[in-house]
């Protein structure tokens, strides 16, 4: 994922490898379901943009094959396993030129929302694209839907909704544009792509929305007191409502917007 200096949720930090595991859980079949849906095949040219980890261009690479070619790029490579089956490159979608053109496939899932020049990420993704390629983008948006407890019977579940209200401050004060999912299939279409279509994946209870949770909890608990936003006791009792399972978690809906380059 592209990251400003002030990305809140770093790479680098051990709870980075977790989150990467719970969002592949998550949002994988949805993503995959799109893939296949845009008829990739052996053969396929593909650039993964903002991996983070291995999960999606280790697949893309099982579809495309041996004659394809898959290239996975992020600001951190850290989390993605080498190998033969798919390329790693260090890139800044934001900052530097597209890492190639020709391809039959760009795709990227929580990426532009963090990005500071999203406008010219974007640019760069579709004119990576070929001719009759597809430029598939995924965000989430948690204007959309901004509680992790859209049930909220008692103190638990409002406190586990105030601190989401204080991730998005976070977010919000560096930049993030809380509210970008919904207007993806608008800017594709403005970026004169054809055959534009949307839908959205909405977890709302499971394991994986636990993990995550956790996950990004204990990523940004320091911003969050240091911030004033949120106590160190409200952080503890939260986490042990968590692990305790007394929360239905979900995760903000994720839009997934896709249109393909006049042929």
């Amino acid at each position: 994922m592209a990251d400003d200096g002030g990305y809140l949720l770093d790479n680098r930090q051990a709870e980075a490898g977790t989150r990467f595991d719970a969002l592949s859980a998550l949002f994988n079949p949805s993503t995959f379901r799109h893939i296949d849906a845009l008829g990739i095949a052996a053969g396929w040219r593909c650039w993964e943009v903002g991996a983070g980890g291995p999960s999606v261009p280790a697949w893309l690479a099982g579809r495309a094959g041996p004659s394809g070619y898959v290239l996975a790029t992020d600001i951190d490579v850290t989390w993605m396993a080498g190998g033969t089956a798919y390329h790693i490159r260090r890139h800044d979608v934001g900052a530097e030129a597209p890492p190639g053109d020709g391809f039959d496939l760009v795709h990227a899932r929580l990426v532009l929302v963090h990005v500071p020049q999203r406008a010219a990420a974007l640019a760069a993704m579709v004119s990576a694209v070929r001719p009759g390629g597809w430029l598939l983008v995924e965000e989430a948006d948690p204007a959309l839907q901004p509680l992790v407890c859209p049930d909220e019977p008692g103190p638990a579940q409002r406190l586990a909704n105030k601190l989401k209200r204080d991730f998005r401050t976070l977010m919000a004060d560096r930049g993030v544009d809380l509210a970008y999912g919904r207007t993806l299939p608008r800017l594709l279409r403005g970026a004169e792509l054809v055959d534009v279509e949307a839908d959205a994946c909405f977890p709302i209870t499971g394991a994986a929305c636990a993990v995550l949770e956790q996950a990004t909890v204990r990523q940004i608990r320091d911003r969050l007191t240091a911030a004033g936003l949120a106590t160190d006791e409200e952080i503890d009792e939260h986490l042990g409502n968590v692990e305790a399972g007394r929360l239905d978690l979900a995760t903000s809906p994720m839009i997934s917007a896709w249109g393909r380059k006049p042929g």
